[in-house]
């Protein structure tokens, strides 16, 4: 009978190994995977409850809902929500950074004019061909803009 538990006691003190061998590279890959996990997990957190705040189509109640299930069913909730709400996120994400662009090009005094004139200058100095200064030019004129960031 005491061989059984020297054999419990053996295979508990090998279980344990991997806690107590101190600082080593396994443990420190488990630990830095650890605060990856951790740290993503608590990005997931702020999108979800960013995008859900953010949305104007769905009513309070709804909001109110879908924040006690993330409260209550963490991971399941939040899931849940990047499954069904995904595409959604995604337009809103696109629709909230062309209104940031807008903004930005309202205040800082955008023009197509301006736009134009620094095209011309480029294909003065030969830094872009005629073809790209027509594409550019009419991306400008069509209201893309944003032609030197392409």
């Amino acid at each position: 009978m005491a061989w059984v538990w020297q054999a419990e006691a053996r295979k508990r003190r090998i279980a344990m190994f991997f806690f107590q061998e101190g600082f080593t590279y396994r443990n420190f890959l488990l630990d830095a995977l650890a605060i990856f996990v951790f740290v993503v997990w608590f990005w997931l957190l702020i999108t979800v409850f960013a995008d859900l705040f953010r949305r104007h189509d769905i009513s309070g109640w709804i909001k109110a809902i879908w924040v006690i299930a993330v409260i209550i069913f963490p991971y399941i909730a939040v899931l849940a929500y990047l499954i069904f709400q995904g595409r959604g996120m995604a337009e809103r994400n696109v629709q909230q950074a062309q209104q940031a662009r807008d903004e930005l090009r309202r205040v800082v005094g955008f023009s197509v004019a301006d736009e134009i004139q620094k095209l011309d200058g480029l294909k003065k100095a030969g830094s872009i061909s005629d073809a790209e200064f027509a594409r550019l030019r009419a991306r400008l004129v069509s209201g893309e803009g944003g032609a030197l960031a392409a």
